[in-house]
């Protein structure tokens, strides 16, 4: 009887003027009084004003639209977290370039057996000066600029430090300029390295004979701080001495030639305050190292071959030096680094005689 009395009354409301139902999915009516007397809820988003919103987030969906390119999101990202910075791919120059004139730094008339032979005396050749560049030189003018800011920065220094005459006297009078490429700022310093390399060459050399200044100098901390090493080094063949390569045309000035745990290494002695665990910490050393290399074994006055490097990090105050040690492989990778260098201060020298005025 309920069910008939309520199917009456939605006939009359369908019926009825202003109102009308959608089709819409069957729905399934409870009888339960709990069903009937339970409250919908309220969905707060129907009370909005529908039309005018949709309008706002027509316009403002719209607007992005417009805005989201490419480049408005980079300005975007640029003002909320800053500019992009972005990856600098290697240059090729410094991976892949090649030298154009390639030239062996091992000579292939030398042979192992010329290693051989192990002379009493060690040669000490003078160096000559003249007009063929040498490697410090050669380095020097090739730098690139962030080695060339701190060159400056270093030279600058020295100067207040040393003045202007002394600074020439630094770079004129001892072999150490070689030492450009290390940051040392002060006079203390220079001298101190110019008293480690006496030191070393008297202990490595058998004809010196210690004095008592000499004696002084084995107390100071670098060469306590090489004390490991030398213990590995035997055999020298050359202190202080003077090497040239005339196919490639560079003169240079070695620290010494020596086995170090066997293997004849050019052996290059450093100084330094900070400490240096890496090769690349030595900056362009390496590169000196394989260009000494390459002209003991094309040099006629030497017998030998030399197939290995070894660079040497003192410290002032007695902690283990850092021995950095080159095979051949390393030696070869290096030696056509050096070419390119080498080429590139045969171009800027070309281009300087060509712009001067007749």
């Amino acid at each position: 009887m309920k069910m008939k009395f309520f199917q009456t009354i939605c006939r009359q409301l369908r019926s009825s003027k202003g109102f009308s139902v959608e089709s819409a999915s069957p729905v399934a009516f409870s009888t339960s009084s709990y069903s009937c007397g339970r409250k919908k809820k309220v969905n707060p988003y129907e009370e909005v004003d529908q039309e005018k919103y949709s309008n706002l987030v027509q316009s403002v969906l719209s607007s992005r639209g417009l805005a989201h390119t490419p480049e408005s999101l980079l300005e975007e990202d640029a003002l909320l977290y800053g500019p992009v910075i972005r990856h600098k791919p290697p240059k090729q120059d410094e991976d892949t370039r090649m030298p154009q004139n390639w030239f062996p730094i091992f000579n292939p008339e030398r042979n192992d057996k010329s290693n051989a032979s192990d002379p009493s005396v060690p040669l000490k050749i003078p160096l000559q000066r003249n007009l063929i560049p040498s490697v410090t030189r050669v380095l020097q003018q090739t730098m690139t600029k962030h080695q060339a800011f701190w060159l400056e920065r270093w030279k600058q220094r020295m100067i207040l430090e040393l003045g202007e005459d002394g600074f020439k006297e630094y770079t004129s009078s001892f072999h150490v300029c070689d030492h450009a490429y290390v940051k040392n700022i002060a006079r203390d310093i220079f001298l101190q390295g110019k008293q480690f390399h006496e030191a070393l060459e008297s202990i490595l050399s058998p004809q010196e004979t210690l004095k008592e200044r000499d004696e002084n100098l084995l107390k100071s901390g670098y060469i306590e701080s090489v004390q490991h090493i030398l213990k590995d080094v035997s055999g020298v063949r050359a202190l202080e001495s003077a090497v040239q390569h005339e196919t490639l045309n560079y003169i240079g000035l070695l620290d010494c030639v020596a086995e170090y745990q066997g293997k004849l290494c050019v052996i290059d002695w450093k100084t330094s305050e900070k400490p240096k665990p890496l090769l690349r910490n030595t900056f362009d050393n390496p590169l000196q190292v394989v260009a000494y290399m390459g002209a003991v074994n094309h040099d006629t006055k030497y017998s030998f071959q030399v197939q290995c490097g070894l660079i040497v990090v003192a410290y002032k105050d007695g902690s283990p030096a850092h021995p950095h040690f080159m095979d051949e492989e390393l030696c070869s990778q290096y030696w056509a680094k050096w070419l390119l260098r080498l080429e590139e201060y045969t171009e800027k020298k070309k281009n300087q005689n060509i712009q001067k005025p007749e």
